[in-house]
């Protein structure tokens, strides 16, 4: 018999090699943004422009890792936290306009997105916010407790618990998210540090909103003064 060679010796050892390929590209910011844009093509308000960037940012880096997997309150998660964030965008078919564009640009859905999230707000109002974690009542959610932990599942959670349980004070509320979180093995200083500053941001864009229409109604107002003829 002959003997075997150095290569066959190696190869053998190795019945079944994987070949990693090296010409897959992972995808960058920049692919993102620029198939963003070529999805939506209209100016964004410069109020509203930083908002958008920043969620496709946050969706991007969550696309490309290799433990994070797509589900319902990851879903829930985007869809509420854009409306809050673009409340006041007019007109109001750009804003659905630029979440489709958000949606796609990370290789997403948008309609699979407002769906899974509609259907778990429907389910969070048939279940007692402390049994949200549960298997049988809310599999998705239990289910989405094995993916990668992010903001946005977070803002998720912190969605459900709004419908399931709207009456709850803020202590309240705290509780029954930390008991969620323990439930699902969610890292809870991080989800509460996540929802105190969405909270935050929530109040300042809010602040913003409330500026920018004292500033439209006076121009209308000023606009409306010069246009009445003096007496």
């Amino acid at each position: 018999m002959a003997k075997a060679t150095r290569q066959e010796t190696i190869r053998n050892a190795v019945p079944n090699p994987v070949y990693i390929s090296v010409d897959k590209k992972i995808r960058t910011v920049s692919d993102s943004k620029r198939d963003f844009y070529h999805h939506y093509t209209r100016p964004i308000n410069s109020v509203y422009r930083r908002v958008v960037e920043e969620l496709l940012v946050e969706m991007h880096l969550l696309s490309v890792n290799v433990d994070f997997r797509y589900d319902p309150v990851y879903a829930l998660g985007v869809v509420s936290s854009y409306q809050s964030f673009m409340q006041g965008y007019r007109p109001e078919e750009d804003k659905n306009a630029m979440f489709e564009a958000l949606c796609k640009a990370v290789g997403g859905d948008p309609e699979q997105y407002r769906q899974d999230a509609q259907n778990l707000l429907i389910k969070a109002k048939e279940i007692p916010v402390d049994s949200l974690g549960e298997v049988e009542p809310f599999p998705d959610l239990q289910q989405a407790s094995k993916f990668k932990y992010s903001r946005l599942f977070g803002i998720g959670l912190y969605t459900l618990s709004l419908e399931s349980a709207p009456l709850l004070d803020q202590d309240q509320r705290q509780k029954s998210l930390a008991q969620l979180a323990s439930t699902l093995n969610l890292p809870q200083e991080k989800l509460q540090k996540d929802l105190d500053l969405y909270r935050s941001n929530l109040q300042k864009i809010e602040q913003l909103i409330g500026v920018i229409e004292e500033t439209l109604a006076a121009d209308r107002k000023k606009r409306a003064d010069q246009a009445t003829p003096s007496t």
